[in-house]
This record gives structure tokens, sequence and C-alpha cells, in this order.
């Protein structure tokens, strides 16, 4: 008998959007993704698990909040023809920059309530990165994944919230597609057309999917020569994803083999 799969049909565009409904296409239709494995799942988690991507989905809530914060600030002073850096608007001392100026009783009042709001985000997130860093390093295979230069205990946890367990993915690319970092497919008059990143699943593991791939390049010379490569022929932007689909290969190789050796990372 078969594996059961929970097909989430929101992010699944090719079968809601459909304007051929009928039961036979629509399991023709999911049987071909299936086969390519492209389709977006659902997928069970164990109690730790679902903690800890709970966790994370709070926070990404207030690190998105924390940046409409930052933004409103930026247009405050952009109006008032003064720059400042708004990707460091984080910081205890840009936030003391931004309190250091006065223009009007109003405005000087609305910009302490904003600091203020940007502050307690601040406890808030590094309370969160705490929590989520502590019991991470409970979850199955905390071990092996920090074993990879460029992932750290929290980036680790994140990671393993959604991935779970690793045997339930048939490949890399099957994880791949789960995440949301493989080509969009659509198709017209048979024809199949791959666009931008599906963006399945949650924005947090994406970012952090990259960010330890960029750092991880930095130590490993395949990764820094095949991003350099499609840099090149493609774009940044493209390249930083295409080295997070490659770091997934180390990543899934990783969980699938027990007691995978630091030194074999250093493939290539």
């Amino acid at each position: 008998m078969g594996k059961l799969v929970v097909v989430n049909t929101s992010q699944f565009k090719v079968l809601s959007g459909s304007t051929k409904k009928t039961d036979k296409h629509d399991a023709r239709i999911l049987a071909e993704y299936l086969e390519k494995e492209l389709l977006p799942e659902v997928r069970m988690k164990n109690g730790l698990q679902a903690k800890i991507s709970s966790l994370t989905q709070t926070r990404e809530k207030l690190v998105q909040l924390r940046t409409v914060l930052k933004n409103k600030i930026n247009n405050l002073f952009a109006s008032r023809f003064i720059e400042l850096k708004r990707e460091e608007l984080s910081s205890e001392k840009e936030l003391l920059k931004v309190l250091a100026h006065h223009f009007d009783e109003i405005t000087d009042v609305e910009v302490k309530v904003i600091v203020g709001g940007i502050r307690s985000l601040n406890r808030s997130i590094e309370e969160l990165d705490k929590s989520i860093q502590e019991n991470g390093d409970k979850m199955d295979g905390s071990e092996n994944l920090q074993s990879i230069k460029g992932i750290g205990s929290k980036d680790s946890a994140i990671l393993l919230s959604v991935i779970g367990n690793i045997h339930d993915f048939r490949s890399a690319k099957h994880l791949a597609a789960y995440i949301g970092i493989m080509p969009r497919v659509s198709n017209s008059n048979e024809t199949e057309h791959y666009g931008r990143i599906t963006k399945f699943g949650s924005k947090i593991v994406r970012t952090t999917l990259v960010q330890c791939a960029l750092i991880a390049k930095r130590y490993n010379s395949y990764l820094f020569h095949f991003h350099e490569s499609v840099k090149i022929r493609r774009g940044g932007a493209k390249a930083n994803i295409a080295l997070a689909r490659k770091f997934l290969e180390i990543i899934y190789r990783t969980l699938k083999t027990t007691g995978y050796s630091r030194t074999l990372l250093n493939f290539k």
C-alpha cells in the first residue's frame, strides 16, 4: 500500500487556479506533480517540532512588525530630508541617534512611541531566539546538522522544525520542493514552463537556508565556485537560490547518514 500524501491546495496554484475542474483532470495533475516531487505537502510534526515551528512562526511575525515600524521611522525622517540606515534601525545605537533628533512636539511623541515599540519587539525576538536555540538542541539530527559549517544552533532548530523526519523525503529535490525553493512549473499546450521559485512553506526557513549557504561557501571551495559560476550567468539573486538548493543536498545527505563525518562535508 502506498504512502498517503496530503496536499496544500491553497498553495498548489496549478490545481486551485485551473478552469478545467473535474476529478479526472485533478487526479492526473496531482499524479504528474507527485512524480516530479513538486507537490506542496502538509506534514504532521511531533510535539517538539510543532512547538519550535510555532516559535519560529511567531518570531517571523514579530520581525515583520518590526520592519513596518522601521519603515515608518525611515519615512518620517526621509520626508524631512534626513537619511537613515534603515537596515540598522534595530540596533540600540541607531535608535539612540533617532531619538537625538527633535522636530516638533507631535512628531517627537510619534518617534518616541515607535522606538519604544521596536525596543519591545527586540526583547521579544531575543527571548524567542533563546528558546528556539535551547530547545532546538534537543531535536533529533541537531548535532549532525550543526557539524556543517554555516549552520548554527538556532539555524539548525529552524530547519529541523520544518524538515522533521528526513526519511519522509524521497530525495533532496523532494525536500527542496517542500521548503519552496524549486522553480514554479506551469503547463501550456502540453509544454512545461519553469519560472520563479514556488515559495511554499515558511519564509524564515528559506531565508535561514540562504543565509547558511552564503556562510558555508566561505569554507567550501566547491560551493564557492558553484555560486560564482551561476552568478556570472544568471545574477546574484538566482545564484543565491541555486546555492541554497545545492547546500540543501548536503543537509539531506547529512541527515540521511548516521554519524556523517565533518571532514566528508568538504567534498570536491
